[in-house]
């Protein structure tokens, strides 16, 4: 059982990695991991192993989405995972896998599993409605182009 010390420590640690996300400030957001990030987007199967990938992952997010937020954000405490569950927001301004930006934005739910050694991060998977996304900014075209659109 995680005691309320680790677990305010664990708190601490997420908000400053939703903090540097938002700010795009990359060392900090690396610093809230144990010396290895990882993310794991589970919509698309990509995984994104050690810091030059996670950099560029956050990157190229921030290139398409210079805005992109976390609103509504609620935390679920386990022994080895805190469960955050949030609203995910922004405007598509930039280039978007090779594709010019829409202008649009979007809104929605996501569910992020942090795994954590001691109060530090191991692991990001994430959860989202991809389908929805490209919908809302207008790329559904994407999917066609991943083999998950309608034949």
């Amino acid at each position: 059982m995680v005691d309320n010390e680790l677990r305010s420590r664990r708190l601490e640690v997420l908000e400053e990695h939703f903090r540097s996300e938002i700010d795009h400030d990359w060392d900090a957001c690396l610093a809230t991991f144990n010396g290895h990030p990882r993310y794991e987007i589970m919509a698309t199967g990509q995984v994104y192993d050690g810091d030059d990938e996670v950099l560029e992952y956050h990157r190229n997010q921030r290139i398409a989405f210079p805005d992109q937020r976390h609103e509504n954000v609620r935390h679920h405490f386990a022994d080895d995972v805190v469960v955050a569950e949030f609203d995910l927001l922004g405007t598509n301004l930039g280039e978007f896998y090779g594709m010019e930006p829409t202008g649009k934005s979007f809104r929605v739910p996501v569910v992020a599993l942090f795994f954590f050694e001691g109060d530090r991060i191991t692991n990001e998977r994430i959860y989202l409605d991809t389908t929805s996304l490209l919908a809302q900014i207008g790329r559904s075209e994407i999917l066609a182009l991943a083999g998950m659109g309608e034949d």
